[in-house]
Order: structure tokens, then C-alpha cells, then sequence
């Protein structure tokens, strides 16, 4: 999942109430000065950032993805299947970002975005990597599916590469952010010409749309519905952005 599909130039108080809402802590509820103290940094975006638990969630989940990969693909011919991952908030951080728009600053969050994404420093997070090369070495492909625009697609590569996180293909937005298309072109063999039809046994991400046919109201369903999670699915935490913030406040 990528911020540019929820936030806008709204980022800043919607992110300071919300964090007010969840931790009691009024003094949030301003958007802080552009030469804020560290501490005047929202607790979601510290959290992200400093937090020994963030870091051992995304080295757990992705050692345990791992891990369920290998026995789920059992005799399958290497290179005839893939996994498709997102990229931000699930391989790269765009934390820094969310820092900076945080603290305050001129422009418009689209601008900032942009200017974010040429600069191409988002870093990796914490096991994906590793996860990566298990994906390869044991005989997979690695789709990138993320809603990045498409006039953002050179740069992510080129952050992508810069970390040394390896992919067979990278599909970026176009019309619409529903990620069935490109997930059907991957399993078509139409996501790129020197690709095969690829058969889909994982998917990772951080937003319940990076799952197939699945949204936020699965938040309401049975225990049962979750069955997939832990199998054929891997999330991962993202406190700063999402189609949650859409959701009801009770």
C-alpha cells in the first residue's frame, strides 16, 4: 500500500487526532511546529520508526513467511510460480516521509509524495530481504504489485535495486488501484513478454486490498475467515495509512 490513495494535504491533523483518539494524548491533536522538539513527533509515526516491536513483527512475519513458502510448494517446478508482494510499508518505508509531512513544510501532499518517491530513499524493512532471496532460492519469481503510479514506476525500481531487494516484474497503478488485474497478469503470463504464467502461492502486504477479494469489512466476519492468514497470506502492521482510516470511529 501507498499513501497517495488516502491522505492528501489533510495528513498532518488526521494523523494527530487520530493518535489522540487512540492514545488519550490531547497534546498530539496540533500539527507540530516545522522545528519540533523529537518529542512532539506523533506516537504512531515514533512507533514506526524507534520501536523495538515494529522491527521484530516485520523480522517475524517475514521468517515465518519463509518458512510456510517452503512447504507450501512443495514439488512445484521451479520458476513456474511466484509470490506477489507490495512494496510500501511492506518492502520499503516511507516513514520518513510521514515524519517530514508530520513536522510541517511547504506544498501539497501530492508534491511531497512526488518528491519523495524521485528521491528514491525509502530504505528496506526489516526482513524482507531475506525473505526475497528464500523466495529465490527456492525456485520463485517475485512480483511487486503496488499502487505507486506509473510515472513512479522507474524510480521505485531504482530504489528497489539501490537495496538490493530482487523482483522479476513490478506492476504499478494505472486506472484504478484494484490489484486483481495485475495479479491475473502474473498468473496469465501477460505481466510482462518474458514472463510464463505464473501460479500465485503467497501473497504479503500491509493493507487488507493487498489480499485477493478481501476488504475491511472482513473485520466483521468469523474467526474462520482468517483462516488464510498465515498460509497463503502474510500482513503486515501499518499505523500510519490505509483503507482502515475509513472505518468507523467507536
Amino acid at each position: 500500500m501507498q499513501p497517495t490513495d488516502r491522505m492528501h494535504p489533510r495528513i498532518a491533523l488526521t494523523l494527530a487526532v487520530l493518535l489522540a483518539s487512540i492514545g488519550g494524548c490531547s497534546s498530539t491533536a496540533t500539527a507540530p511546529r516545522p522545528d519540533a522538539e523529537p518529542d512532539a513527533l506523533p506516537l504512531h509515526i515514533h512507533w514506526v520508526r524507534n520501536s523495538a516491536e515494529y522491527r521484530a513483527v516485520y523480522e517475524q512475519t517475514f521468517r515465518l513467511a519463509g518458512e510456510v513458502l517452503e512447504a507450501r510448494i512443495g514439488d512445484r517446478e521451479p520458476g513456474s510460480w511466484a509470490v506477489a508482494i507490495d512494496a510500501d510499508e511492506t518492502l520499503i518505508s516511507n516513514s520518513q516521509q510521514s515524519k517530514e509531512q508530520a513536522l510541517g513544510g511547504g506544498g501539497s501532499f501530492e508534491e511531497r509524495w512526488d518528491e519523495w518517491v524521485r528521491r528514491r530513499d525509502a530504505p528496506a524493512l526489516p526482513g524482507a530481504a531475506a525473505f526475497l532471496e528464500r523466495v529465490r532460492s527456492l525456485g520463485g519469481r517475485i512480483a511487486v504489485v503496488t499502487n505507486r503510479r506509473e510515472h513512479h514506476c522507474a524510480p521505485t525500481e531504482d530504489n528497489l535495486r539501490s537495496l538490493e531487494l530482487p523482483f522479476d516484474v513490478i506492476l504499478c497503478r494505472g486506472d484504478t488501484g484494484d490489484k486483481r488485474p495485475r495479479w491475473k497478469s502474473v498468473q496469465d503470463g501477460t505481466a510482462r513478454e518474458d514472463l510464463p504464467p505464473l501460479d500465485i502461492v503467497m501473497w504479503v502486504g500491509d493493507n487488507i486490498h493487498d489480499f485477493p477479494d478481501l476488504d475491511q469489512e472482513l473485520r466483521f466476519a468469523s474467526d474462520e475467515s482468517f483462516a488464510e492468514f498465515g498460509d497463503r497470506f502474510f500482513i503486515l502492521p501499518n499505523p500510519l495509512y490505509g483503507s482502515w482510516e475509513g472505518n468507523p470511529r467507536d
